[in-house]
């Protein structure tokens, strides 16, 4: 499978994909937020530092979305941001909404 495809899928596949570094404390901090703030919803995560494809995967997410950093973060198929993002829309009470879309 090419790396588009297994991106796509994999963003198709769950309402929430994360892809993630398992060190980055910032990936660490969105998935904490996205798991225990919403535990019923399918949230796929990509550790990028365990594949041997990880550096190919996030190069492609770059291209995709413009954003080159971790965690790199989809609801819905939508690019939302990385953690900072989505702290800002929990704060402001939009995540829920994308969620439940």
């Amino acid at each position: 499978m090419s790396i588009k495809n297994f991106v796509e899928d994999t963003i198709t596949s769950h309402k929430i994909t994360v892809f993630s570094k398992s060190y980055c404390p910032y990936c660490r901090r969105a998935k904490t937020l996205l798991k225990d703030g919403y535990p019923d919803v399918d949230i796929g995560v990509v550790e990028l530092d365990e594949r041997d494809d990880g550096s190919d995967i996030q190069e492609y997410l770059r291209q995709k979305t413009g954003q080159g950093t971790v965690p790199n973060i989809f609801i819905n198929q939508q690019h939302i941001g990385g953690c900072d993002d989505t702290i800002k829309l929990q704060s402001s009470g939009q995540l829920a909404g994308l969620i439940a879309a």
